[in-house]
């Protein structure tokens, strides 16, 4: 297949770039900004591979976005370029309105464009796969999952810019015709991924005798998802998907944000003991992010059912791994944490948006609806 990846220098778009050029033998067109968070040297294993092939460029402009289908003739589109950083989106919303919805039209119009000059079998079996995330959704209770037909609720900046994106997908499938699949993942982990996300933040900090920081109470709970777990998921949407449809993908692995900052300080403790201690003792409670979901969870049955996906990495295996990647491979990270994330806090308010998060978290211990 000759399949366009949007936003294929980032976290997950890497990590599936890597995964359909050196495993499954692709023709890969990435496009890419290489906004702070996109590392060509997460595509170093593709670079000079027949068949992988590397565009910058913003999916905002419109006109390189139909040379780009123009030129390269592309079968699929897996659409992951996004600004993805929740405490980024508070501190600044305009670049995810951009690129996460302006972005996102710009790039079905492209597709649409090109798929009208296509016939036969080549029009049918096109497929525009736009990857979202379980943010959109807003926050869970103590029980229940998120499943395809949760309502919306979108919380943060970044959350409600997904949750457009995902409508404009679904509306240019039910209006024009473009077969779009439309996919909502829990929380990924894995390698290569950009220190400003908890897991990365915490081993590179560990190992640098650094504070760790954890949001409120450390009782906020996320559903991991291996990264390579959910590339495969990718796929079998792609392949045996419908299009119209939407697939939830999550790793069924909830775990609590303290939890998951423990188990990465007794991995480090194993692996490199650290002279002064435990770990743990770094560990540091800080004023919650405004607006923090209190609770996520995925219920996979369709997918599981549907396409035959699964995953096949435990939350105990997938941490381990990450932190042996991150281990042996300080030339990926150590750019970055010198050069352009050295682990600062964002997403801070000031004034009466924060004194309001913070009376409702002193009012009780407990989430309650609208409480992150």
């Amino acid at each position: 297949m000759r399949i366009i990846v949007t936003g294929g220098a980032g976290f997950i778009g890497s990590a599936l770039v890597r995964h359909l050029v050196l495993e499954r033998g692709a023709n890969v067109l990435v496009i890419d900004k290489l906004t702070y968070a996109g590392n060509r040297a997460s595509l170093r294993l593709c670079e000079g591979r027949t068949g992988f092939a590397f565009l910058q460029a913003d999916i905002a402009d419109g006109s390189r976005m139909r040379a780009a289908f123009s030129e390269f003739a592309p079968d699929a589109v897996m659409h992951l370029a996004a600004e993805s950083h929740v405490d980024r989106s508070i501190a600044g919303a305009a670049p995810f309105i951009e690129t996460n919805i302006v972005g996102t039209f710009r790039l079905l119009e492209a597709a649409r464009a090109y798929r009208d000059t296509l016939a036969g079998k080549a029009k049918d079996a096109f497929r525009f796969l736009h990857v979202s995330t379980d943010e959109v959704f807003g926050s869970l209770g103590e029980s229940g999952a998120f499943s395809e037909k949760t309502p919306y609720d979108p919380r943060s900046p970044y959350s409600a810019s997904k949750a457009a994106s995902d409508h404009l997908a679904r509306a240019w499938w039910e209006t024009y015709g473009l077969p779009t699949i439309v996919t909502n993942c829990s929380n990924n982990y894995g390698p290569y991924h950009f220190p400003e996300k908890l897991i990365p933040l915490i081993i590179l900090n560990a190992l640098e005798g650094r504070l760790l920081p954890v949001y409120g109470d450390g009782g906020h709970v996320r559903d991991w998802l291996f990264v390579e777990d959910h590339v495969r998921a990718l796929v079998a949407a792609l392949e045996r998907g419908r299009p119209g449809e939407t697939y939830a993908i999550g790793g069924r692995s909830e775990r609590r944000n303290l939890a998951v900052v423990e188990a990465v300080c007794d991995i480090l403790d194993g692996l490199v003991p650290d002279g002064d201690g435990t770990r743990r003792r770094l560990i540091t409670f800080v004023a919650d992010r405004p607006g923090h979901d209190r609770r996520y969870a995925i219920d996979a049955s369709k997918i599981e059912r549907e396409l035959g996906w699964r995953p096949r990495e435990s939350f105990e295996g997938g941490i381990a791994q990450t932190v042996r990647w991150y281990l042996d491979n300080e030339w990926w990270w150590r750019p970055l944490r010198q050069g352009v994330y050295d682990g600062e806090r964002l997403g801070l308010l000031s004034g009466h948006a924060a004194s309001r998060s913070a009376s409702s978290r002193s009012a009780s211990s407990r989430p309650t609806e609208g409480e992150g």
